[in-house]
């Protein structure tokens, strides 16, 4: 599990956000809804110890993130709202790059598979560059089921997206929960999926 306590984040004599409390337990889907500069992104990154807390502590499996940090990122996939992959290189060289950076054990048919899935197998050898924004994302997103952890954090997935693709992370968020897996996104777009939770910046 997953603990938030009482966690809070200033900048300079701004509050971006105070006390706050949240659990993610095995299975559990949390959404992170409001406007533009509620904190969305800040709380993520403060979970992700990218930015430190004033206040509070995150523990997982019962210890401090930060006194075992290393084993906490182990468990983590972390799919910002801007693009990691190389726009110099194709799409099969980024996935080659994520799997060894990642030690992925996934197969080569399962990642043809996921690639297919979400169009993007005739683009294989393409250059990043000379994809539309769509079809990066829809790769951004694949790292999410390369890397093979436990906790996905995601900063707007569903930016670029048609409703197909939307339609295909949802499936791919409720098959993580089903085998225990913990996700928490922020995200403007509201998908259907049944057992979402709702933590509200606004």
């Amino acid at each position: 599990m997953l603990l938030i306590n009482n966690l809070s984040f200033f900048r300079d004599d701004n509050i971006i956000f105070e006390n706050l409390n949240l659990s993610l337990g095995n299975g559990q889907i949390t959404q992170i809804r409001g406007k533009n500069g509620s904190g969305k992104t800040t709380f993520l990154k403060v979970i992700l110890n990218i930015l430190s807390s004033n206040t509070g502590e995150i523990i997982w499996e019962g210890q401090n993130v930060k006194k075992n940090i290393f084993k906490f990122y182990n468990e983590i996939t972390y799919i910002a709202d801007h693009n990691t992959s190389s726009r110099e290189l194709s799409i099969l060289d980024n996935i080659k790059f994520w799997k060894g950076l990642s030690s992925s054990n996934l197969s080569d048919d399962k990642i043809f598979s996921l690639l297919e899935t979400f169009n993007l197998k005739k683009y294989l050898n393409t250059e990043i560059m000379y994809l539309s924004s769509g079809e990066v994302k829809k790769l951004e997103l694949l790292r999410i089921v390369l890397e093979q952890k436990k906790i996905w954090v995601l900063d707007e997935p569903y930016n670029h997206l048609d409703d197909s693709s939307a339609e295909i992370l949802n499936q791919t968020f409720v098959d993580h929960t089903n085998n225990n897996g913990i996700i928490l996104f922020a995200s403007h777009y509201n998908p259907l999926i049944s057992k979402l939770e709702i933590l509200d910046f606004n």
